[in-house]
């Protein structure tokens, strides 16, 4: 499980290598994070055991912070704080 802190960011630095960098809203990374998935032909074995989309993209949002879509193509997402 991922540091409480985290949840209480409300803002991802999101990479692609085809749309660069964004810095999105926590409502507008878990949105891409479904969009991304859906990109996948099949999903992970752990990931898939996951349930519904929504319990997997919050299940990446709590383990993970990259998702290999192809071979030589991943994307990464890390939570930021804009305000101090």
């Amino acid at each position: 499980m991922s540091d409480p802190l985290i949840r209480a960011l409300d803002h991802y630095v999101v990479l692609d290598p085809q749309r660069g960098e964004q810095i999105l809203s926590a409502a507008e990374t878990r949105s891409w994070l479904a969009q991304q998935l859906q990109r996948l032909p099949e999903l992970p074995a752990d990931l898939a055991a996951q349930g519904d989309q929504s319990q997997q993209v919050e299940w990446l949002l709590d383990t993970a912070c990259a998702l290999e879509l192809e071979p030589g193509l991943t994307v990464q997402w890390f939570a930021v704080r804009l305000e101090p």
